[in-house]
């Protein structure tokens, strides 16, 4: 069936497009194409007003299908949709042409070229038109129950929110404790609030809770099915540790193993049996298998409470939705980096953290057996790194860095009010509020210093004492020579190591390492397989309540249709030519979501398409030999006669 009346809608954009597109060209170019009943040039397509023209036009004009010229579909593609509904048109006949990110924006310089390409896309876009068939959502019941990976800050308070609603809970983390990163940190800004306290009133909310279940020591292996209806598989690692005894303490001391603490970034040892700190949850200590010999001293002391002979475990589960939360891990800079590793006084930001923490009822600030008079933050330490032909660099800025340091400042100050403070820095990035940090600190007598991106400062050992040497930008290059007792170097986020879980999810990481959202901002916390969202620094450096922001957000996004009972995906799927089809399997290899099984279908197999999981992509139509397989609304004939309209003058003929 090829659609007779087409409303074409050409619009101004408040200048973005019309400034370079002459739209009355276009408007006059496309008015006699065949099957157009309609052309019109309006200021913003998008305004109430307009989509309520374009409503009108449809009844008045009874018109067939619609094509809006205007900005990216990732914009407004809904809002046309929904235009196209409420008069009653099914909104896959509505068709967008980007005449300004593709045409008027990319072609600014040349007026006369935009113009001319505006016409093929607008020609292309009528054709497109005359062909749309008429498509319905794919509708999927959904299983009120959420899977969130990672239980540090953003997983425990996105499980609390879905509680609230009434939404099950299923929460798994790859360590023993939850709490991630955030128990690690003492004072955290803006307002000095303690990392473990902040924890410990969310664990205890969350304790009240029956519909939250946490599962620590776990991994997700295995997930099929699709949004909606997920089935997952959770490996459950030993803890070792089963059940309660009042004598864990005298446990913990009797062990003969001892190993570096990493919770302590190394600075410490602990037990092969331990808790990372007093209350930490789960309440149950748990013991290191790589670190434990099984000598027993521990089962001697607590008996059946300890099974050194557990093995792991697995869990099926069915939920609606995924969320993922991993988290990040602060980069470790490397020998030589700064001087890092060549003098136990040049530590990162995130070790000061522990030591201050470790050492909270000091004094004087003595580290290494030395008192601490002088202390230089070195900033931008594993961010914003200058590309090195095919070296990986982290070319991003992890944000939090700056104001991180800062805040540490001051709470040295603060506590040890002799220190002198120096802040070696390429540029401050105390965004927002927080700019009011970077005043603090330059009233209380931090000195900051700047320096070039191209050179670097060095850290040197002389007669046993560091020197920080610097070429100051502040002061036109002025070399500068500083002797520390401290050197602690600022060091940026990276990605956790995620790939068995990018591969299991099938969802994308960025250049930068970090999960890919659909679009930063525009679908924020979505990723591109349906039912699957990201947040917190699982997705890029982010600062405690930015992560929180974001968790909420993936939260909201999810449970508006968790509550519903059921979701609509896409219909722009795969479709297969039973009669044409003679199963070679090349479309299954190509496919990337597991969309595409074998079935029995009048004594031959044939390609299925399982359409709850197939996302449109389009890697199996290349593949089959037979052109068995098309996706609905953008088949070979549309795509062909799409091109083919943008070539030959006046549109494709019918």
């Amino acid at each position: 069936m090829v659609n007779k009346k087409i409303g074409v809608y050409i619009c101004h954009c408040g200048g973005n497009i019309s400034d370079y597109v002459d739209v009355n060209a276009v408007k006059k170019a496309v008015e006699n194409i065949p099957g157009v009943a309609l052309v019109k040039t309006v200021m913003f397509a998008c305004a109430d007003s307009t989509q309520q023209e374009i409503i009108k036009d449809i009844k008045d004009y009874k018109l067939d299908a619609i094509v809006v010229a205007s900005c990216s579909p990732k914009l407004h593609l809904h809002t046309f949709r929904r235009v196209a509904e409420q008069a009653g048109l099914n909104p896959y006949k509505y068709i967008q042409a980007n005449i300004r990110e593709q045409v008027s924006w990319a072609h600014s310089d040349d007026p006369k070229g935009a113009t001319e390409k505006a016409i093929n896309v607008v020609k292309g876009a009528i054709t497109r038109a005359k062909l749309a068939v008429e498509l319905e959502p794919i509708k999927v019941k959904a299983i009120p129950a959420v899977l969130i990976i990672g239980a540090g800050i953003s997983g425990l308070r996105a499980a609390l929110a879905f509680s609230q609603m009434g939404i099950k809970v299923y929460c798994i983390e790859k360590s023993p404790f939850v709490g991630g990163r955030v128990a690690q940190w003492g004072n955290l800004y803006p307002d000095g609030s303690e990392g473990r306290s902040i924890l410990s009133n969310l664990i205890a909310e969350i304790k009240k809770r029956d519909n939250i279940t946490i599962f620590t020591n776990a991994e997700l292996v295995e997930k099929s099915g699709s949004a909606g209806n997920f089935s997952v598989k959770i490996k459950i690692y030993p803890r070792f540790v089963i059940k309660n005894c009042d004598r864990f303490h005298e446990a913990i001391q009797k062990c003969p193993v001892e190993v570096p603490d990493d919770f302590n970034f190394g600075l410490t040892k602990r037990k092969a049996i331990y808790k990372p700190y007093e209350n930490a949850y789960p309440e149950l200590p748990a013991i290191d298998k790589e670190a434990c010999n099984k000598c027993g001293e521990c089962v001697k002391v607590c008996g059946d409470a300890i099974d050194l002979n557990q093995k792991e475990s697995f869990v099926e589960l069915k939920v609606g939705a995924i969320l993922v939360m991993t988290g990040f891990d602060p980069y470790t800079p490397k020998v030589g980096e700064f001087g890092y590793g060549n003098s136990r006084n040049i530590i990162t930001l995130q070790e000061l953290e522990r030591i201050l923490d470790i050492n909270h009822q000091q004094n004087e600030f003595v580290f290494q057996n030395q008192k601490i008079n002088n202390v230089a933050f070195i900033y931008c330490v594993g961010s914003r790194q200058k590309k090195e032909a095919e070296k990986k660099v982290n070319e991003y800025c992890s944000r939090y860095c700056c104001t991180a340091a800062i805040f540490m400042a001051l709470n040295l100050i603060k506590r040890f009010p002799y220190l002198n403070i120096y802040h070696l820095f390429r540029d401050i990035r105390t965004y927002g509020k927080n700019e009011l940090f970077y005043e603090a600190a330059s009233r209380n007598g931090n000195v900051f210093i700047k320096y070039d991106e191209n050179d670097p400062p060095t850290v040197t050992l002389k007669n046993g004492s560091l020197v920080v040497s610097v070429n100051d930008m502040l002061t036109n290059r002025e070399h500068l020579e500083i002797p520390v007792d401290l050197v602690v170097l600022v060091t940026g986020m990276i990605p956790r190591s995620n790939e068995n879980l990018s591969n299991v999810l099938k969802i994308p990481t960025g250049r930068d390492g970090f999960f890919n959202e659909v679009h930063p901002k525009l679908k924020p916390v979505e990723t591109v397989i349906s039912g699957i969202y990201i947040a917190g620094a699982a997705q890029g450096p982010k600062n405690i309540q930015e992560s929180i922001s974001s968790a909420l957000s993936a939260v909201s996004k999810s449970s508006s249709w968790l509550m519903k009972g059921e979701i609509r995906l896409e219909p722009n799927i795969a479709s297969v030519d039973e009669d044409l089809c003679v199963w070679c399997g090349k479309c299954l290899e190509a496919c990337p979501y597991e969309a595409i099984t074998k079935i029995s279908k009048d004594k031959k197999e044939v390609a299925y398409i399982k359409k709850e999981s197939c996302k449109g992509c389009g890697a199996c139509v290349p593949v089959c030999p037979v052109d068995a397989i098309q996706i609905k609304g953008y088949t070979d004939r549309e795509i062909m006669e799409h091109i083919c309209s943008m070539i030959k003058a006046g549109g494709a003929n019918e």
